[in-house]
């Protein structure tokens, strides 16, 4: 194919392209909790443009289109939270996840100096458990979102040294 796939800052013209990977990549987490109400597939447009107004928002793009997403914000405990990494299905199992993550951490990085990193998961999402536990990530509590799922938290200091991506 000869391209490449680049992670760069989202622009405002991105966010109708990321909603939609949003719903395509989050398919498969809805079905595996039998639940359609997870909070990535109801999320309106407009909630997204304003995440992209506050929040650390990340894309990797194909040429022109966006395949992976990724967000992040500075909380007021000075940790970093990572949410609602996804990657196009045709392009997961390739590393493409794994450099969004290091890359959410390095922009969290240089907008101030985060204590920890802390995202989450569902408990049943063992590709996703997996990756963040390659990159570092370790269990430290868990609780039940409102739309019902049970989610598992994971955090990894700052400081601990960055894993290697691959692809």
């Amino acid at each position: 194919m000869g391209m490449s796939v680049t992670i760069s800052a989202a622009v405002a013209e991105d966010t109708e392209q990321i909603l939609k990977l949003q719903y395509l990549a989050f398919q498969r987490e809805a079905e595996l909790y039998g639940n359609y109400r997870i909070e990535p597939l109801t999320q309106t447009l407009d909630s997204l443009r304003a995440e992209l107004d506050s929040d650390t928002v990340l894309v990797a793009r194909l040429g022109e289109e966006v395949v992976g997403t990724v967000r992040g914000r500075i909380d007021e405990e000075g940790v970093g939270s990572i949410a609602k990494l996804c990657v196009h299905p045709r392009l997961q199992g390739h590393g493409l996840g794994a450099r969004l993550l290091s890359a959410a951490e390095q922009a969290l990085k240089g907008h101030g100096e985060p204590t920890r990193f802390r995202l989450h998961t569902g408990h049943r999402s063992e590709s996703n458990l997996r990756l963040y536990r390659k990159a570092g990530y370790v269990q430290v509590g868990g609780r039940t979102a409102d739309d019902g799922v049970k989610l598992v938290i994971l955090e990894k200091e700052a400081g601990a040294a960055d894993f290697a991506v691959s692809a």
